[in-house]
């Protein structure tokens, strides 16, 4: 069993930035890939950005390339999101996932954490 939980979230205004933490426990982190989605107010969970489990493939939605970076620290056991330029739509609540190999479906994953609100004022 894989354990997640996010921190970092909270209220910045839009141009901002905000860096999400996603600590993780249980077993072996360097043998999950991760991934951040996020799902705003009556819309489905959407994928932001993927990482292998070494940290040599990365994925980003459209919607946050260029704005957005995800990284990991194996050594701290530790998946970030760091948020540049925030918008408006960014406005979500954003989950940690992981699973053995790396995928962009929700469907997909199978540990999660418990979310973390970013709001982003205009």
């Amino acid at each position: 069993q894989v354990q997640l939980v996010e921190s970092g979230g909270g209220l910045v205004q839009a141009g901002g930035s905000l860096r999400l933490s996603c600590a993780v426990s249980g077993r072996t982190f360097s043998n999950y890939a991760q991934a951040w989605f996020r799902q705003a107010p009556g819309k489905g969970r959407e994928i932001v950005a993927a990482i292998s489990r070494t940290g040599l493939t990365i994925y980003y939605a459209d919607s946050v390339k260029g704005r957005f970076t995800i990284s990991r620290d194996n050594a701290k056991i530790t998946v970030y999101l760091q948020m540049n330029s925030l918008k408006p739509e960014d406005t979500a609540v954003y989950y940690c996932a992981a699973r053995t190999y790396m995928a962009y479906g929700v469907e997909e994953y199978d540990y999660w954490g418990q979310g973390t609100q970013v709001t982003v004022s205009s």
